[in-house]
């Protein structure tokens, strides 16, 4: 590798908040002359967080994917090759359910130093901010995380419905119907608490709750809609319910709370 050439840092921005962006991640972006980034993370602060650098938006949304990550993996080579230093920020950690790997990959393949900095993962990040433990003494103690991307098969599923711990399923609200129904028809108890965590960190937050039976058909009803996180497991009864808050769903957590 080129000594005198730039540089690629593979940065995990975390859920969206830059409180929890690490000491290293944010020291990446403010020596950065190039920021790739999408949309999640801290996006809406990058001016602050890397005010000497150029901002490239290359993000995807369900279904539009205007940059191929090709094309985002030939970006980051070209800049790093023209003797920049280059900050692909991700949400979460790039290597929790991103293409990170495949990014250090392709810097590799080129002769381009890379060096990832990990990320505070959304899948239990945004849990915790919602006040759902992944686990908890007597009631779970494993968390699975999966992607919601496409739908999962009959084989995955039936090894989580066998499951005693809690599942966390990512980029999962387009395949919710099939995640859900596929886990009652492999045996998921139709009671089994869910809640949908809908974006993040983010003032507008948002929190659905449900069990496997009722879920799908509140979730339509609210407009549940991407980016969002969805928690099933026992442990959704234990989300915590501040005194003074006002959802429509409060009503049902407070009840899954007292049923448990």
């Amino acid at each position: 590798m080129d000594p005198a050439a730039g540089r690629v840092w593979i940065v995990g921005g975390g859920p969206g908040s830059s409180d929890l962006l690490t000491v290293a991640a944010a020291r990446a972006l403010r020596e950065a002359d190039v920021v790739l980034y999408d949309r999640l993370g801290p996006v809406d602060e990058l001016p602050s967080l890397a005010p000497g650098a150029r901002l490239i938006d290359v993000g995807k949304r369900p279904g539009h994917h205007p940059i191929p990550q090709e094309r985002i993996e030939a970006l980051l080579v070209e800049h790093a090759r023209a003797g920049r230093r280059v900050v692909r920020l991700k949400g979460g950690d790039p290597y929790v359910l991103g293409r990170g790997a495949e990014e250090v990959l392709a810097c590799r393949a080129a002769g381009v130093e890379v060096e990832v900095v990990p990320g505070v993962s959304s899948a239990f990040a945004v849990p915790a901010e919602a006040g759902i433990p992944l686990t908890h003494r007597e009631v779970s103690r494993m968390f699975t995380v999966v992607s919601g991307h496409e739908p999962l098969s009959d084989d995955d599923l039936a090894r989580l419905a066998g499951l005693s711990g809690t599942i966390v399923v990512l980029m999962g609200v387009a395949t919710l119907p099939s995640t859900v129904y596929g886990l009652l028809r492999q045996g998921a108890p139709p009671a089994l608490p869910i809640a949908i965590l809908e974006r993040g960190y983010r003032p507008d937050r948002r929190v659905t709750a449900g069990t496997l039976a009722t879920i799908v058909v509140t979730a339509a009803v609210a407009g549940v809609r991407s980016p969002a996180v969805i928690v099933i497991g026992e442990v959704v009864r234990l989300m915590h319910v501040a005194p003074d808050a006002h959802d429509e769903h409060l009503d049902l957590i407070r009840a899954m709370a007292a049923s448990g």
